[in-house]
């Protein structure tokens, strides 16, 4: 049976996973890279971008990626929100093809959850469906793209956040990274007592940063 998985979502030590202010030149608004500091160091990351030099020079960085392939591996699909795949007012942009350029990562459907009509976009192996609908019906469709596979909720922490509150992620990766933000989006607003369905692991690694696991019982 195929999972909903949520992988690398960063969160800071009070519990936002992104910063306040996205913008085209700050997706993460006022955090900057502060959030994911741990990932761009790994092979993961290095094969994504194409910086071969800078690939497993750090045996540090090796425990950490031992997470981040995790979030690539038997995944069909993945559901992302509006304000994952562009800046604010994207929609209104007809030359935005997401941040990724013309080879995204995901070499899968992705389902861009939007209220504004919006025209498929392939690049690649990955093409870009664009939806409005409520988590449920969205999480259908994932799995009917999916062949089989699992599919990646794959952010930001708004529509994470929705479906795990309606209760539809059966795996959820945080990583708490040891920065303290202020402000911004949280990932546990309205949750209370979310974990009491899961089973948790944790583990920390040389970059700081503790890997919390939940999967669902």
């Amino acid at each position: 049976m195929p999972f909903a998985r949520a992988h690398n979502i960063a969160v800071s030590l009070d519990g936002f996973a992104t910063g306040e202010g996205q913008s085209l030149s700050t997706p993460f608004g006022h955090a900057g890279g502060r959030l994911m500091e741990w990932f761009f160091p790994t092979a993961t990351f290095q094969a994504q971008t194409g910086d071969r030099e800078r690939q497993s020079v750090d045996p540090a960085s090796d425990p950490d990626d031992v997470f981040a392939r995790r979030s690539f591996e038997g995944i069909g699909a993945e559901i992302m929100g509006a304000g994952k795949f562009g800046p604010p007012g994207w929609q209104h942009d007809p030359e935005w093809r997401g941040w990724w350029g013309e080879e995204p990562p995901f070499h899968s459907p992705v389902l861009v959850l939007t209220h504004e009509p919006h025209p498929p976009i392939e690049l690649g192996e990955t093409t870009f469906h664009f939806v409005s609908a409520e988590p449920g019906e969205a999480l259908e469709q994932a799995f009917a793209l999916a062949n089989g596979l699992d599919v990646r909720i794959g952010g930001g922490p708004t529509t994470v956040r929705e479906f795990m509150a309606a209760g539809l992620v059966d795996l959820l990766h945080v990583v708490q990274v040891p920065i303290l933000l202020g402000r911004g989006v949280s990932l546990w607003t309205g949750l209370e007592s979310w974990e009491g369905d899961y089973d948790t692991e944790s583990v920390t690694t040389p970059s700081g940063v503790t890997h919390l696991t939940f999967t669902r019982r």
